[in-house]
């Protein structure tokens, strides 16, 4: 599906359909075309309308840097991953295509990320400063790196939810034991996440500092600089935020698993006390128990009661030592 855009009164409006399709638009109205799992007529299309080479699905996911980051006919490719379906339990990570040609910006994707829709919708109603394609880019980058601000900060709140789990305070219920394995699987989604929060900022970052790199001489291009300077600065200042998160969810892991073995530790001990507990009882019922014909006790009288007492002070003696040394 493609949908084109042309700027009115500063605002973005969309038309839907093939290339051109919108009669009361021309060529040089439109600022951008959002191509969104297209078919092989639509590229075709559009490749004949403004003369560039669209690349496929598969030369999107290629992770050569020169297969991300081109300029060919005099039209840039930008080639960067951005994460849609964040809120769910799992999270989509695929790359989106951003080509510059001339005054004009196509976008090639095969999913959908809130912060496009985000950006349609607030261009709709918002003058963002969009005049060319090459506005509108500045614009849209500006929105993707926002909406990733704002993943990472739901991610860290869920790690502080995570680690409160983790550290409860109090003796633990045989519930809250069963569910450090939920933690565990907890923290693995929050790791993937995390990762891809980070794969994510690392190409935006490299497709900003390729297209920082370009000459523009035209008017308002300090204003640009300046915006896309910006932009760089919110993303290393989030790929900072994402290692520290890193670093947090390692921590996490850690604590749980410490958290896991004591309590096991826990109940290796509880049989561990109780095997000493009983073994002087053993030890005493063994004895007695043995058949020879003389035993100098076989013949008395309380021998049976004597046994039993024996066995009951041997097991309670070994019991209120271990009550008094705090080991139980």
């Amino acid at each position: 599906m493609i949908t084109t855009y042309n700027v009115r009164n500063g605002l973005l409006v969309s038309h839907e359909g093939p290339p051109g399709a919108a009669p009361v638009l021309t060529p040089e109205d439109v600022v951008w075309h959002d191509m969104q799992a297209p078919s092989l007529e639509e590229e075709r299309q559009l490749e004949a309308l403004l003369g560039v080479e669209i690349p496929t699905r598969e030369e999107m996911e290629e992770i050569e840097a020169s297969s991300r980051l081109y300029i060919e006919a005099g039209a840039f490719f930008l080639t960067a991953t951005v994460v849609a379906n964040a809120q769910s339990e799992t999270p989509q990570l695929a790359p989106v295509t951003f080509i510059l040609s001339g005054n004009r910006l196509v976008t090639v994707r095969y999913h959908e990320p809130r912060s496009f829709a985000t950006f349609r919708q607030r261009a709709a109603k918002t003058d963002l400063g969009i005049r060319s394609g090459t506005t509108l880019l500045i614009a849209l980058f500006e929105t993707v790196t926002d909406r990733l601000a704002d993943i990472l900060e739901a991610a860290a709140r869920r790690h502080e939810e995570i680690s409160r789990d983790v550290f409860v305070s109090g003796a633990r219920s045989p519930e809250q034991r069963n569910q450090l394995a939920q933690i565990l699987e907890r923290i693995g989604q929050a790791e993937d996440m995390n990762a891809k929060i980070k794969e994510s900022i690392a190409t935006l970052d490299r497709v900003i500092g390729f297209f920082s790199l370009a000459p523009d001489t035209k008017k308002g291009a300090t204003e640009r600089r300046t915006r896309i300077k910006t932009v760089a600065r919110d993303l290393r200042s989030l790929a900072d935020y994402a290692n520290a998160q890193t670093q947090k969810i390692t921590f996490l892991l850690d604590a749980t698993l410490g958290m896991i073995n004591i309590e096991q530790n826990s109940i290796i001990k509880i049989f561990s006390v109780a095997a000493v507990v009983f073994l002087p009882p053993t030890l005493i019922a063994s004895i007695y128990g043995m058949n020879f014909h003389v035993m100098p006790e076989i013949g008395f009288t309380f021998g049976y009661p004597m046994a039993l007492g024996m066995m009951v002070l041997s097991a309670v003696g070994p019991y209120f030592f271990f009550k008094r040394k705090g080991w139980l």
